[in-house]
């Protein structure tokens, strides 16, 4: 006897492009996924739910987000709308540096305060599972805060929440002309005091221009790697650093943003397995005119994943499924590649394929239910949330609900 049946239901289970399944019905039991199969020869269950023909996907994955954060931007956004660049702000003292100054004044209850409404819009949206980073405290009591506030949001709200440590994202002040000297203090002192908390699923860097050198970035690899942290990598967003190729050297899960990748960026990342994360977003509100190379991607076999980057001074997006449509008006990802992008491949993103990601039997039953024609339909409205419900480890919620 199985907990709870899901009938009358129309599955996407996203393990062969869409994976159609029509008039299908899902069993779970004990908070997994137990039986998938036509309506007609569903097993008993202690419990059953008539989705009324909706559409059924994997639970979304937004495997790229800053969403941990205090202050607002909102002034270097119009400052960029008026002419100045994102690197023009940057070397100023704005962008990432403003954000820094508001987040290390904020405790952990400010930062679950500030960020929750951001995180319900997400799950509001059907997203189960989300990434969140460090990155805008630069020293190791305020990167501290904000890995345990996003920890308190995946014990708060019915979300799995993947912690990614960022602390080579941008130089605080008081290293101003000592960059291999945090780059030390990052990879000596705070990346293994706050792992050995148990704070750290992965470790990530900006490789940049205005961020970290190659060499320093490395450095960065080396020290997580002595942690057995898996690594991802902000790479090629303003210009090509050989940031993909270095991930894919490391067996990196991803390689993230990638306007200016390389084609030898691409062939290392497809010789790694290493996941492509596209943040449309971040292209949109900057203005970028240099688009990822997508036909290349997609010819070489590397995996695209799409995320919000949601952050205060490039993506402020709370929208995984405005992503999805941005990925396929902006780039020409088709929407069957942007709906894997937001499951099954943002679930490789993070390691966590095993677990979720698809709707196969033995996974972990982290489910969306959609008021949808066809799968087609979530990249493809502009605006419109068609999330009816959702099913974190087998509990069923109206979306984005804690109860």
């Amino acid at each position: 006897m199985t907990d709870l049946l899901f009938t009358n239901v129309h599955l996407a289970t996203m393990e062969d492009g869409y994976g159609e399944l029509p008039d299908a019905a899902l069993a779970v039991k004990d908070g997994r996924i137990a039986w998938i199969g036509k309506r007609l020869d569903a097993p008993p269950a202690s419990r059953v739910h008539d989705c009324g023909g909706a559409w059924m996907t994997p639970g979304l994955v937004d495997c790229h987000t800053h969403v941990v954060h205090a202050g607002n931007r909102s002034n270097e956004w119009e400052a960029r709308l008026n002419g100045a660049t994102y690197e023009d702000i940057a070397r100023q003292g704005g962008g990432i540096m403003s954000t820094v100054r508001a987040t290390r004044a904020a405790s952990v209850d400010d930062l679950v305060a500030a960020s929750l409404p951001r995180v319900r819009a997400l799950l509001a949206e059907g997203v189960t599972t989300l990434e969140i980073k460090s990155g805008y405290g630069l020293e190791q009591g305020a990167e501290e805060r904000m890995l345990r506030a996003a920890r308190r949001i995946g014990a708060l709200l019915p979300v799995r929440v993947a912690t990614t440590f960022l602390g080579a994202h941008a130089l605080p002040p008081e290293f101003a002309g000592r960059q291999d000297d945090y780059v030390t203090e990052v990879c000596e002192r705070m990346l293994p005091a706050l792992a050995a908390q148990g704070l750290v699923d992965a470790v990530d860097a900006f490789c940049e221009r205005i961020g970290f050198t190659r060499a320093q970035t490395e450095r960065v690899f080396d020290a997580a790697r002595k942690l057995d942290l898996p690594l991802k990598l902000h790479a090629e967003q303003l210009s090509d650093q050989g940031g993909a190729e270095l991930v894919a050297r490391y067996e990196g899960l991803s390689a993230d943003h990638l306007e200016h990748l390389s084609p030898q960026g691409i062939a290392a990342m497809a010789r790694a397995g290493t996941v492509a994360v596209l943040l449309p977003g971040a292209y949109y509100f900057l203005r970028e005119t240099v688009m990822p190379p997508i036909d290349a991607l997609r010819e070489a076999g590397v995996p695209m994943a799409v995320a919000t980057d949601c952050n205060p001074g490039t993506s402020p997006m709370t929208s995984l499924l405005l992503a999805m449509n941005m990925a396929c008006t902006l780039w020409r990802l088709t929407p069957q590649e942007a709906l894997l992008g937001a499951t099954a491949y943002g679930a490789l993103a993070l390691g966590l394929q095993a677990e979720i990601g698809t709707l196969t039997v033995g996974k972990r039953a982290d489910l969306a239910l959609w008021n949808i024609a066809r799968p087609a339909d979530l990249a493809y409205a502009i605006g419109f949330n068609p999330c009816q419900a959702v099913v974190n480890g087998g509990v069923l919620r109206a979306p984005g609900l804690a109860v």
